[in-house]
Formats: C-alpha cells, sequence, structure tokens
C-alpha cells in the first residue's frame, strides 16, 4: 500500500502542537484593510484553533 501524500497547501497552514490539537491563522488580515475597524484587525492577528468538526479533513490533508 503506498504511502499518503501530504497536501502542500495545508502543509503550509497548519501547526500541530504539542497536544496534537491543530493551530491555524485567521483569514480576511491580508488586504483591504481600511474598511476593517482595528478592533477586528487586531482579533485576527491571533492564531486559533481548529474546530474539532474539522479535525478529520485536516488530518488527513496533513496524513496523520
Amino acid at each position: 500500500m503506498p504511502k499518503i501524500k501530504t497536501n502542500s497547501g495545508a502543509k503550509k497552514r497548519f501547526k500541530v502542537t504539542g497536544t496534537g490539537k491543530i493551530k491555524r491563522k485567521h483569514a480576511f488580515h491580508s488586504h483591504i484593510l481600511t474598511k476593517k475597524t482595528t478592533k477586528q484587525k487586531r482579533n485576527l492577528v491571533h492564531a486559533t484553533l481548529v474546530h474539532p468538526s474539522d479535525m478529520d479533513r485536516v488530518n488527513l490533508m496533513l496524513g496523520l
């Protein structure tokens, strides 16, 4: 049985924590920032965790 290839886009976007959770960055913080409030932009800076309902899909893309 061949090995599962890692999705190249996913390996650039997700990091696995020490406890096995998956970190991700927020979208909507790269351009068109003038119409967004300072509070909105500040809250988009911080990384967050992948939602549990999406964990199976992300794990499959990462080959975990």
